[in-house]
């Protein structure tokens, strides 16, 4: 069996989460990239910076959800309107990524830097948040649930090796019942091939 993908389920994100330290006339930007899947972890991150940095004057931040980036958000956090979280999400685009969150944690050093400095050193930070990390190529994932008689069951293991699906929980009842993740470019030649398969019900899982 030969793998046909569909190609428009991939985008591009960050492997793991990275931090560091970008000086500006004495304004300190610590920096922190993390790869995201939704708005919780996005959430929870926020909230663990804002506890070990509790006293620093902004947590300016940007992130961008969905395979095209259709969920994203910018946030100033009492910096001038849009000379934190803009270039932020500025760079986030400039690089084609998704499901990513940038933040920046400034302290203010006693020289105003001005729109045009405060614009530069966010970008700068966020640039480098970006570049000290890796960029990967990550696919969207389809859920469903597979019914089926265990005279099926070398069919069913046959299709799951050839086409890498993951088994994320089984059991084994009167009948097999697994629930299986794949990538989504992967959905429509796995249903076909399951309905091909006499006895075998599937439901398309959220």
């Amino acid at each position: 069996m030969t793998n046909s993908v569909s190609d428009n389920d991939s985008f591009f994100t960050l492997s793991s989460e990275s931090s560091g330290l970008f000086k500006e006339k004495n304004s300190k930007f610590h920096y922190f990239a993390f790869p995201v899947k939704n708005e919780e972890e996005i959430k929870s991150h926020l909230e663990v910076l804002r506890k070990k940095f509790f006293d620093a004057r902004h947590h300016c931040y940007a992130y961008s959800l969905g395979k095209d980036g259709e969920v994203f958000r910018a946030n100033d956090d009492g910096e001038p309107n849009h000379s934190a979280g803009d270039p932020i999400i500025g760079q986030i685009r400039s690089f084609g990524l998704t499901n990513v969150l940038i933040v920046v944690v400034r302290y203010f050093g006693g020289t105003k830097l001005g729109m045009s400095g405060l614009i530069q050193a966010y970008k700068t930070s966020a640039r480098l948040a970006i570049e000290e990390n890796e960029i990967v190529e990550d696919f969207l994932r389809s859920r469903i649930r597979v019914k089926f008689p265990y005279s099926q069951m070398n069919e069913v293991m046959k299709l799951i090796k050839n086409e890498n699906l993951v088994i994320e929980s089984q059991e084994m009842g009167l009948d097999a019942e697994m629930v299986l993740i794949f990538r989504s470019g992967l959905l429509e030649k796995v249903s076909q091939e399951f309905e091909k398969m006499e006895g075998v019900a599937f439901q398309l899982l959220e």
